[in-house]
């Protein structure tokens, strides 16, 4: 049966994250719930990184088994049945053992920060009013791709068998008012970009040293971090594949 790579985007804000959780309203819950309107039969998705309530994403990924071939004119009606805060974006036929969630390369994810009242900033970001030194900032993140065990960044109850992440890139970007940081990774733990963030805005206000967040990337006990840094900063912006993965 032919499989198919769906990709969406959405504004987190007001939904109890992306995976499916009974009685609750979840990015998948939505758009199961509009193809079973328009195809009158359940449809099965599984997806790829699970972001938590009130997290954004640019780029996200299900993937399901559909036959006869699936209508890329069904892309338009599915849209029009999906609230306006979530758009599937694209459709697209993959070989049929590929897996949304395993067989994906990286992720990357922004995380917003401003420092000055912003209402067009307002769910988009973490207000963070304090003086803060950017240079530490930048130490901080350089320190970030040495290490691949985040047990410290992890929150606790998390239904993982390794805390080991490759990260390929770790950086904040600095405008007048607003910081933004990036990293990318094969794989992300619950929790553990806005683990990052807080951390490290915690050094930078003054209240640690860059040593001590040497030394919580070194440690493997759980839930170390600092997670303050509200949901609504977070964007997941990619989900990469081999284009090899895709047949149309």
């Amino acid at each position: 049966m032919p499989r198919y790579f769906l990709e969406v985007a959405y504004l987190g804000t007001g939904f109890s994250g992306f995976q499916v959780q009974p009685h609750a309203r979840t990015i998948q819950s939505e758009v199961e719930r509009a193809l079973r309107v328009l195809y009158r039969r359940p449809v099965e998705l599984t997806g790829s990184s699970r972001t938590d309530a009130g997290v954004h994403a640019l780029q996200n990924y299900f993937h399901f088994d559909w036959e006869p071939a699936f209508d890329q004119r069904s892309v338009y009606n599915l849209n029009a049945l999906l609230p306006p805060s979530v758009v599937v974006k694209s459709v697209r036929e993959v070989h049929p053992g590929a897996h949304c969630r395993f067989h994906a390369l990286s992720r990357s994810y922004r995380y917003t920060v401003y420092q000055y009242k912003d209402p067009f900033l307002n769910d988009r970001g973490w207000y963070f009013p304090y003086q803060l030194d950017r240079e530490v900032l930048l130490e901080l993140a350089a320190l970030v791709p040495g290490h691949t065990s985040f047990h410290s960044f992890s929150k606790r109850n998390t239904q993982v068998r390794t805390y080991e992440c490759r990260i390929y890139a770790s950086g904040w970007a600095f405008g007048s008012s607003v910081l933004e940081y990036r990293v990318s990774g094969n794989r992300f733990l619950r929790g553990m970009v806005r683990g990052l963030v807080g951390s490290m805005l915690r050094v930078a206000r003054g209240n640690g040293t860059v040593e001590g967040f040497r030394g919580l990337l070194q440690q493997t006990e759980l839930a170390g971090a600092d997670f303050s840094a509200p949901a609504c900063g977070l964007v997941l912006e990619a989900v990469e594949f081999d284009p090899g993965v895709f047949l149309s």
